[in-house]
Formats: structure tokens, C-alpha cells, sequence
């Protein structure tokens, strides 16, 4: 495939836009200002990722800025530019994605759209309205942020006009939001991940319930914060008393909601977490000029940075975490070439990264000779955490020179699909391992953590547990640790 030039959005609204998506769904699957075969704009960004797509459009009207005083006729016109005549734009893009039809990334039908749309389940549907919010602090003394106040029922023509309050249809539901929660959802919800439970979960409830209501997206988000089901294994909107039909969310939930520690602690902790984030972007600005080394295919969904794009903001700060401690403690062992080897579990129970850092002293040919013999020894690397660890249907490697004693600057990466591993990959991997000895040294440890979105404060250290011969292994695989880890 061929460089490709994306658009970075044209007026400072979708610029802004673009710039906070690439943040959270990463550069590689952030497009803004596609194109229909008709040479007329599909949105205004497009965001494409497995099996779901978010088609967003952005909207500035200035209709609050005149001398009209006439609150409700000033908010019906905007209202019709800003949100209504979005949402109707929105319906036909959703209808020309399921089309089928091409979709290009310049208006001259050059360079067509990099990924492919066929296996698309989800589209979710996101006008973005900027302009109301001074106008709507005027309004009214009790609204304390500027949002505008949501409503989802099936009652529309019934609801009256009332300014600063949408009522939006339960059906097919369009999320709205506005220039005062628009940064906040992309700064809390930062990963594909996150962003996506979220507009999964409000969409669930959208469904549930009668009737949704709330005062402001970011008071949603607080409630969904502070609402983790234990069994779901996730955040839920709403409630799980039986005989509610309708749910509503107070104003001021988010500026209580960040005044609480847990908020402060987790702001804090997942600053280490960018690193991840820093690796996917690298790398996909590499697939984007087409400079991609390596074995997957990142635009149908096969890559090593795909797998690291899936894992959410919590399993990020752990295994970047990880990574940055392994790097601080590399060993000072004298020789010509010296490795260190991490493995890190992820967020879903049948993957494992593997991260190998090797220190020489002189490389010699970096590119032709010394980079591919670092690739090598990182496939033989996950194989062998492959046969160490027999629960692993996916492993992504991760190869750099050490930070700690060189300032070169370039990563290798590896996805192993071990789903359906024969006893021969079994045989070669073990007989390439037998000199390199990974994950049979006898000085192998292994610590064990707990990780949670919302990390507790800070205690005194304990002893750890010594783990039994016939307890099940701490790594998940459902053996006694005497069968897995602890061989």
C-alpha cells in the first residue's frame, strides 16, 4: 500500500475533534473528512475499528451570538442548524456505509478509504454542537456547566421546546455533544476500549428505559463511573430495581465526581500509561507513510499494534507500568550482547505481551543485519512463552534496544496467533529456545499484581503469598502452578 494523506480537519472545530480522537481511538484508525463516490463529504470524522464504526459531525452556529432576545426563537434556529440538520446527515451516511458503496479520503476519489468496511455490525452516530454555551449559563443560574440537557423518549412531538433541552428519539439513538463535555468524554473515555463500553452501555440503557434524562453528557459519565456492576464485570447506567421505567441524572454529578479522590488517584496513576499510547502512534504513523516493518497487517485488523490498541486505559498503565520498571532495572551485565525479557498479561485472559530489550555494544549493519537477528530472537521469545504458558491464544512481542544504554530509537513487534498450536510449532520453538534459554533460567520470577481502574490509596507493602504447588497459577491457565509456572 502506498503513503496516505489524511486530512487533519478544516475548520478549528474539527481540527480540535480530529485531534482528540486520535488521541483516544489513535491515529491509524481516525479519518477525518471522507468522501462519497459523488464527491460530497461523507461527516466529518470517521472512526474505524473491528467491527464498529463512529461517524461524527461537527457543527459551530453562532446564532446566540446576535442582538435577538428572544431566547426560544434563537434556540429553535440553532437548534436546527446546529444539531437537527446534523442528525438527518448522520441517517444518510449510516445508510451509504451499510451501502457498500466506496469511500474515498480526498474529494477527487484518489486514495481510497485504507480499511475495510464490510465487516461493520455498529455504527454509532455522534454530532458534535458548539456555540450555546455562554447563552445557556445565561439561561438559567442553575445550570453550573454550560451543557446542554438530554432527554431520550419516544414522546418528541409531545415535548415541548424548551430551550437547552433535547429530546432526542429512543430508536437508532444520535449522541449529542457540545463544546463543554466534548473534551471531557475524549480525556476520561481515551482508549477504543473505554470509549466504546461507554457509548455501549448508554445506548443499553437508551433502550431499558422509557425515558433517559440528564442535565449534561459529563453527569452521564459521572454516573457511569460511579455505577461498576461486580457481576457484569462492568460500569451500567441506571439501576437494577425492577419496576423503574425511567431513569434521570441530576445536575453537578461530574463537578462532585472530580473532587473525589479515587478520581484524583486514577488522573494520577494512569499518567505513566501514555507510553502504550506513544507506541501505537509511533507505529502507526509508520503504516500510514508505509515504512511498516513486520508481520501483520495492520489495516484488516492483524497487527501487533491492534492488539495493543484493544487493551483499555487501566491495562495500559500496567503494562506500561511494566515496561518502564523493566527498562529502569536492566541488569549492568558486562559482554558483548546482554537481553532482558518481560511477560506481561493483558486485559483479556488469553494474551500475553512479551517485551524483550537487548543491549549491544556494537551492532554493526543496524538495519540489514543486527535488527533482523533482534527479530528472531523475538519470535523464538514468544514461542517459547507460547509453550510455557499453554492458555495463550494470542501473543504480541515487542523487541528495543535497551533505553538504558543507547539513545536508538526503533521497535520490532510480533503478533503469534496461537489459537491452533501444533505439537511441531511445539518441537521447533523448543529446539530454537535451547540456546537462548528463554523462560528456563533458573533466576525467573514472576510478581504478582492487581490492577484496577480506580487504583486504592497507597498502603504499606506486604509480604507476598507464597504461591502453593497445588494452587491454580496465578497466570490464569486453570492448572495447579506445579503443572504451569512453577515447573
Amino acid at each position: 500500500m502506498m503513503a496516505i494523506t489524511k486530512s487533519q480537519g478544516v475548520t478549528p472545530t474539527e481540527r480540535l475533534l480530529n485531534d482528540l480522537a486520535e488521541r483516544t481511538f489513535a491515529n491509524l484508525w481516525t479519518y477525518p473528512n471522507p468522501f462519497k463516490d459523488d464527491q460530497k463529504e461523507l461527516c466529518d470524522l470517521l472512526v474505524v475499528f473491528e467491527n464498529r464504526a463512529f461517524i461524527f459531525f461537527d457543527r459551530e452556529s453562532r446564532k446566540f451570538g446576535g442582538s435577538n432576545k428572544d431566547i426560544q426563537v434563537t434556540w429553535k434556529r440553532w437548534k436546527k442548524e446546529a444539531i437537527d440538520k446534523q442528525i438527518q446527515t448522520a441517517k444518510g451516511a449510516t445508510r451509504y456505509i451499510k451501502s457498500q458503496r466506496p469511500i474515498f479520503l480526498d474529494d477527487k476519489a484518489t486514495q481510497p478509504f485504507p480499511i475495510d468496511l464490510s465487516s461493520i455490525e455498529h455504527i454509532h452516530r455522534i454530532v458534535v454542537a458548539h456555540g450555546a454555551k455562554d447563552a445557556c449559563l445565561a439561561f438559567s443560574e442553575d445550570n453550573v456547566s454550560g451543557s446542554l440537557a438530554i432527554s431520550y423518549d419516544d414522546y418528541l412531538d409531545a415535548q415541548p421546546g424548551f430551550p437547552f433541552m433535547l429530546n432526542l428519539g429512543r430508536n437508532d439513538p444520535v449522541h449529542v455533544l457540545d463544546t463543554n463535555n466534548l473534551e471531557i468524554l475524549f480525556s476520561e473515555l481515551d482508549t477504543v476500549f473505554d470509549f466504546s463500553a461507554f457509548i455501549e452501555e448508554k445506548e443499553r440503557a437508551i433502550a431499558k428505559y422509557d425515558y433517559l434524562s440528564y442535565c449534561g453528557e459529563e453527569d452521564l459519565l459521572a454516573h457511569y463511573f460511579t455505577n461498576f456492576d461486580e457481576k457484569l464485570n462492568r460500569y451500567t447506567i441506571g439501576t437494577d430495581e425492577e419496576n423503574i421505567n425511567g431513569f434521570m441524572i441530576g445536575e453537578g454529578e461530574w463537578e462532585c465526581f472530580v473532587d473525589i479522590e479515587p478520581y484524583k488517584r486514577r488522573k494520577q496513576a494512569n499518567k505513566s500509561s501514555y507510553l502504550w499510547d506513544d507506541l501505537i502512534n509511533r507505529t502507526g504513523r509508520n503504516a500510514l507513510e508505509d515504512k511498516l516493518l513486520g508481520n501483520g497487517d495492520v489495516w484488516n485488523a492483524k497487527s501487533a499494534i491492534h492488539e495493543m490498541a484493544k487493551e483499555p486505559r487501566f491495562s495500559r498503565r500496567a503494562l506500561s507500568d511494566t515496561m518502564i520498571e523493566a527498562i529502569q532495572n536492566f541488569p549492568n551485565i558486562s559482554g558483548r550482547v546482554a537481553r532482558n525479557l518481560s511477560y506481561m498479561p493483558s486485559f483479556y485472559a488469553d494474551k500475553a505481551y512479551i517485551f524483550l530489550q537487548v543491549r549491544h555494544d556494537n551492532p554493526g549493519d543496524y538495519e540489514n543485519k543486527y535488527r533482523p537477528v533482534r527479530q528472531a530472537m523475538l519470535e523464538i521469545a514468544c514461542g517459547a512463552a507460547r509453550n510455557k504458558f499453554s492458555h495463550l491464544n494470542t501473543i504480541v512481542g515487542i523487541a528495543i534496544d535497551a533505553p538504558k544504554f543507547t539513545n536508538r530509537n526503533s521497535e520490532d513487534f510480533i503478533l503469534m496467533d496461537c489459537s491452533d498450536w501444533t505439537t511441531e510449532q511445539e518441537r521447533d520453538y523448543r529446539d530454537q529456545n535451547k540456546e537462548l534459554g528463554f523462560f528456563e533460567s533458573p533466576n525467573l520470577t514472576q510478581v504478582i499484581k492487581t490492577n484496577s481502574d480506580f487504583p486504592r490509596p497507597a498502603s504499606r507493602a506486604r509480604k507476598q503469598k507464597k504461591i502453593g504447588r497445588n494452587e491454580l497459577c496465578p497466570c490464569r491457565s486453570g492448572k495447579k502452578y506445579k503443572k504451569c509456572c512453577g515447573k
